[in-house]
């Protein structure tokens, strides 16, 4: 008797807290949406000086993540920068994720609008000599500057793009996101469940955009990202092994006056031999090498409050 009542007391208690967490999940995505509807129905300029705005009230009241951004920030650059220099550059990373927020929950409005007027690029006959060669390629991005704006912008364009990314773990808000995608004019896949879709894409010829810079639940290997070990997804390099693409690194920066500018770089040189696995960490080393030149280029504009040192090698068995 004692037994049961405990177990239903476990249940009742499992049960409660479930949903408790459902209601808290659908009032964030209530208030998400007030933001959306808002935030699309005012002007650029009014939408990007709200979203910066509260980008600097989260970095004075959220100390948690401002204090493991500085500290990720001295482990990067402890002995070329001043302490003032790193608080300082954590403090833009806040008001740039608020620009780079109220741009991509402006995504229609600003595809509606022509995307000419804010957005340049360089180097696109890169990719287009990559493509004319009858593949696909994959489009390797980071988590810096407005990486929805750019898969937008190479939609518009009329490349066949799909990127590849992890769901938002609120699922009403999960849905807005890739609504908000589909009417840019690209598509997401869910990484790691939905790979006969990936191949699927490559197969019918659109390139995949895919982010490895930060440290997931997924296949990887470690190697160095600012002279610390960094696990790091595998993903590209395997389907570049497996079906001869090639690995475009492509990122996307704001500018002065809220304007972007897109750098499609040349294709990375990979080393493919009969040792799989020596490929995959050599190949992944240079990924992650390039990660750190356009991150030290640009680091206001990357998420260090993001825990990417968080394995490591003597943690796994």
């Amino acid at each position: 008797m004692g037994n049961n009542t405990r177990h239903v007391g476990k249940a009742l208690r499992m049960t409660v807290k479930k949903g408790t967490k459902q209601i808290r999940r659908w009032l964030i995505y209530v208030i998400v949406c007030l933001i959306v509807k808002l935030l699309r129905a005012i002007p650029r300029r009014f939408a990007i000086a709200i979203m910066r705005g509260i980008g600097r009230a989260a970095y004075l009241l959220i100390g948690s993540r401002r204090k493991r951004m500085i500290n990720h920030l001295t482990m990067a650059f402890g002995n070329e920068k001043s302490l003032s220099e790193i608080k300082r550059i954590s403090k833009e990373v806040f008001l740039n994720i608020g620009i780079f927020a109220a741009d991509a929950i402006r995504l229609p409005q600003i595809v509606g609008n022509g995307m000419e007027d804010i957005v340049t690029v360089e180097g696109c006959d890169r990719l287009d000599q990559v493509l004319a060669n009858g593949k696909p390629a994959i489009l390797l991005t980071a988590h810096l500057g407005n990486w929805e704006l750019m898969a937008a912008w190479f939609a518009q364009k009329g490349y066949k793009v799909k990127v590849i990314g992890a769901p938002n773990h609120n699922p009403w808000i999960d849905r807005l996101i890739v609504q908000t995608r589909n009417e840019a004019g690209y598509t997401s896949i869910t990484r790691k469940t939905n790979t006969r879709e990936i191949l699927d894409g490559i197969r019918n010829g659109y390139s995949m955009g895919i982010l490895i810079d930060q440290d997931t639940k997924v296949e990887g290997v470690f190697v160095k990202f600012f002279n610390q070990w960094a696990h790091t997804a595998v993903g590209p390099v395997v389907l570049a092994r497996k079906y001869g693409l090639s690995i475009i690194p492509i990122f996307i920066r704001l500018n002065g006056q809220f304007t972007y500018h897109i750098e499609v770089q040349e294709p990375i040189d990979l080393n493919f031999t009969d040792n799989k696995d020596h490929d995959l960490v050599i190949n992944t080393q240079k990924i992650s090498d390039i990660y750190e030149r356009i991150i030290r280029r640009f680091p206001e504009q990357w998420v260090w409050m993001h825990r990417r040192w968080k394995k490591q090698p003597q943690a796994v068995n």
